[in-house]
């Protein structure tokens, strides 16, 4: 090409005369999943969670409750995308908001105001008024993780401090300060020292309490051993003379997500909270997988009877169509005079399309009741599973459930060791696509947590219907039978 030339020569691929750029890119479209595999194993970061599965699994389609393969197969999602589609995949009515929004406004630095986004902030904020008598503002990011850190610099910015509880068995994100308040030592290991780490607290795990008590006459013994620690100023938590501690919030998951979807004792959080209080400890709730119904309440802490101070929320609220989270804060802590114009900035906070998607995931949950919705199913999946566990003893030693959240423990034999090893073969069976489904092939996605990676965490479609949750516990028998069938006697 000369200098002053407009043009560029471009050659032209012999096969389809198109510019040789766009057939490659055309060619790459078309082939087959060994050939995709390739190209991945050559190009791809493998840093994030695909390759826990070898080979991993390609989808092409999704809808409702299943996600189905190239070859147009089915697989029933008990998990849907970690809650983030909580509300179906390709749900009809939350697409169309999403295509209404690329018509009229699909880009704008969040330096401007645009509807949405007010209308947005102004739900939540007025919905958490309702439930909690508490005033306070809303702040978007776009993921959970950035909204945890924007929640760690409402929480130094107010306190002057910089540690904080979390417990043991949470996740709060993978960034450098959310991994500084998740348990797992894996996610920090490879990255060197975090000064600011959390301490960390044993959760109410009471199928394996940390104490070795029993979880109908412990009386709680877990808060008991919390309030200890501010017995006096030799365990290091509390100054008495100064009536002063150096831990500035309690980050807390109400039921814990990758940790296995444990769910306290009903008085737990209460008996936490008047220790915070009497402390002036903030109590941040992490509702970035439990909020918008997942169980059973709008936000999972309402279960449990008590206000926090600042909640953390993402994933369902655009029901995965585009990244949106946030933080909603009380008045005393978020107020322009307490977090003034460019405390945090991220270049697509507050986007119009997934502003515009949460609005319209708001205006849903308004005309539905999902409250009794996911507790109605809830009850019947629970029934079914705890059932299961009954006659599959020597493979399920835990189940529980509230809402639509749900766990199945999977152990040894003595029902009570864990199995990761069955657990990880349940898994990959079910990704293979051959089940029984009454007459038809179909897989079962599911998700595996747990401190001991042996949880099965279900986290259904709320649409699901009662005959899919009846043919998912049963395709859930199926892989027990096929994967531990020495077990079943």
């Amino acid at each position: 090409m000369k200098a002053n030339d407009s043009t560029i020569d471009c050659q032209t691929d012999a096969a389809t005369g198109l510019p040789a750029e766009v057939a490659q890119l055309v060619q790459i479209t078309r082939k087959t999943e060994d050939e995709l595999r390739e190209l991945e194993r050559r190009y791809c970061s493998w840093g994030d969670t695909v390759h826990y599965l070898d080979p991993p699994k390609f989808f092409a389609r999704c809808e409702g409750s299943y996600l189905y393969d190239r070859y147009g197969r089915p697989y029933l999602d008990l998990q849907m995308w970690y809650s983030a589609a909580s509300f179906g995949y390709a749900n009809r009515r939350l697409n169309a908001a999403l295509q209404r929004q690329l018509d009229l406004l699909p880009q704008l630095a969040c330096q401007y105001l645009h509807a949405e986004k007010i209308q947005l902030a102004a739900a939540i904020a007025r919905l958490n008024e309702s439930r909690f008598g508490l005033s306070g503002r809303v702040h978007f990011n776009v993921g959970g993780a950035q909204a945890i850190e924007d929640s760690l610099k409402i929480v130094r910015r107010e306190t002057g401090k910089t540690l904080v509880f979390a417990f043991m068995g949470s996740y709060h994100g993978r960034t450098l300060g959310a991994s500084a308040i998740t348990s797992s030592y894996r996610y920090r290991r490879p990255y060197g020292h975090f000064s600011d780490r959390a301490h960390f607290v044993p959760f109410p795990y009471c199928f394996r309490c940390p104490y070795g008590k029993r979880r109908d006459d412990c009386g709680l013994y877990c808060v008991e051993q919390f309030a200890r620690l501010f017995d006096s100023e030799y365990h290091s938590f509390w100054d008495a003379k100064a009536d002063e501690g150096e831990f500035a919030a309690f980050y807390i998951e109400p039921i814990q997500g990758t940790g296995g979807y444990i769910i306290p004792p009903p008085d737990y959080f209460r008996a936490l909270k008047r220790i915070l209080d009497q402390r002036r400890i903030l109590l941040v709730d992490d509702e970035i997988q439990m909020g918008f119904y997942r169980a059973g309440k709008f936000w999972a802490i309402e279960n449990f009877g008590i206000a926090p101070d600042i909640i953390v929320f993402g994933k369902a609220l655009t029901n995965g169509l585009n990244p949106l989270s946030g933080i909603w804060a009380r008045e005393e802590l978020i107020s322009p005079a307490k977090f003034p114009p460019g405390s945090t900035h991220s270049t697509f906070s507050s986007n119009p399309l997934g502003t515009a998607i949460g609005l319209e995931t708001l205006r849903l949950v308004a005309e539905n009741d999902y409250e009794t919705i996911t507790r109605r199913k809830g009850a019947r999946f629970l029934e079914q599973l705890r059932d299961l566990q009954r006659r599959y003893p020597k493979v399920i030693g835990d189940v529980d459930g509230m809402g639509l959240a749900l766990r199945v423990e999977i152990c040894a034999e003595d029902g009570y060791t864990p199995d990761r090893e069955l657990t990880e073969r349940i898994f990959a069976e079910g990704l293979r696509g051959d089940l029984d489904a009454r007459g038809r092939k179909m897989g079962l996605v599911l998700d595996v947590g747990g401190y001991y990676k042996n949880v099965f965490t279900l986290a259904p479609c709320f649409d699901i219907s009662e005959e899919e949750i009846d043919l998912a516990v049963e395709l859930l028998e199926q892989l027990i039978r096929r994967c531990a069938p020495e077990r079943v006697g």
